[in-house]
């Protein structure tokens, strides 16, 4: 019987550990929340009760590691700095994961790259060569796979779309930049405009239920969104020649209320016939489209080329 990989997911709110196997099925998940302390290496307790629970439920050896963890990353030094995660400051994750797990191989990689390489194997992604999976939610983050294959630059953060400028003269962004999409269209970004324009809701869940229900300033709030992704997208587009984004995270789950704006914006953006022709699509994967992703990390270069799996 083939041995299943072993994944972590490692984010600000919960760290997970699952095994995925040969086929990209997710077999087994457990969770910890993230501590908040200063001391990292509680936080590395956390994680590793997740990849002990993990090891017990494969009742054997597994084949490798995959890590999908929050960024930044430096890929080569196997190390992680995740914004929302104070206590590991150039944290030796890979080398901490290899200890716990010895004898076989350990990847590491973030986790935009992570979601879209599980959108690419086995969501909404099956089938596209050149693919930006994205997530947007309280922040925008993504990851790129070109010519079927991760890419993930000379830092292992390509694809952090996040951060890419679509109004120089925007509102600051927590980088320390301005004009970032995630300034604009992530969704506390999305509530804070929306109170500023008398909106008296919750969460960007609920301005998702106002903008279904036709309220006005919740509308506008999605359009304003959906027209700064748009531009992204577009810009990304030409830089890679992609042919598929793949949208996925708690805003996009407003559904209809993102993505007809998103689409409308786009074909004013996407003018060029190589650009014109990218499609944008809801994930289909949910939460577990990172911890498939990071099994995806140990295939063979050639696998990540396949068309769809059944």
């Amino acid at each position: 019987m083939a041995r299943p990989t072993l994944v972590l997911d490692i984010g600000g709110t919960k760290i997970a550990a699952g095994l995925v196997d040969p086929a990209g099925r997710l077999l087994h998940e457990t969770r910890q929340p993230t501590p908040h302390s200063p001391d990292p290496d509680r936080v590395w307790a956390a994680a590793q009760r997740t990849i002990t629970d993990a090891l017990a439920a494969a009742d054997g050896p597994v084949a490798g590691v995959g890590i999908s963890s929050a960024g930044p990353i430096d890929l080569p030094a196997g190390t992680i700095s995740p914004i929302n995660i104070p206590a590991w400051r150039g944290f030796g994750v890979r080398d901490r994961v290899a200890a716990a797990v010895p004898g076989v191989p350990v990847r590491l990689a973030g986790d935009g790259l992570c979601m879209a390489l599980g959108e690419h194997w086995r969501g909404a992604g099956q089938g596209a060569a050149f693919l930006l999976g994205m997530v947007v939610s309280t922040g925008i983050g993504g990851g790129l796979v070109l010519d079927g294959a991760p890419y993930d630059g000379r830092t292992g953060n390509a694809g952090h779309v996040g951060h890419v400028v679509v109004d120089v003269d925007g509102p600051p962004c927590s980088c320390g930049g301005r004009g970032c999409v995630e300034a604009i269209a992530s969704g506390p970004h999305l509530v804070a405009w929306a109170r500023e324009q008398g909106w008296t809701g919750g969460d960007a869940k609920d301005l998702a239920d106002a903008a279904a229900g036709g309220d006005d300033v919740a509308v506008r709030a999605f359009r304003r969104g959906a027209t700064a992704v748009a531009a992204m997208i577009a810009s990304v587009a030409a830089v890679c020649d992609l042919d598929l984004v793949v949208i996925g995270g708690g805003v996009a789950k407003a559904g209809p209320v993102l993505f007809d704006p998103l689409h409308e914006a786009l074909r004013g953006y996407a003018s060029l016939s190589f650009v014109a022709g990218v499609r944008v699509v809801p994930a289909a994967l949910g939460g577990a489209a990172g911890l498939v992703g990071a099994a995806a990390l140990l295939r063979e270069p050639g696998e990540h080329a396949q068309t769809r799996t059944p």
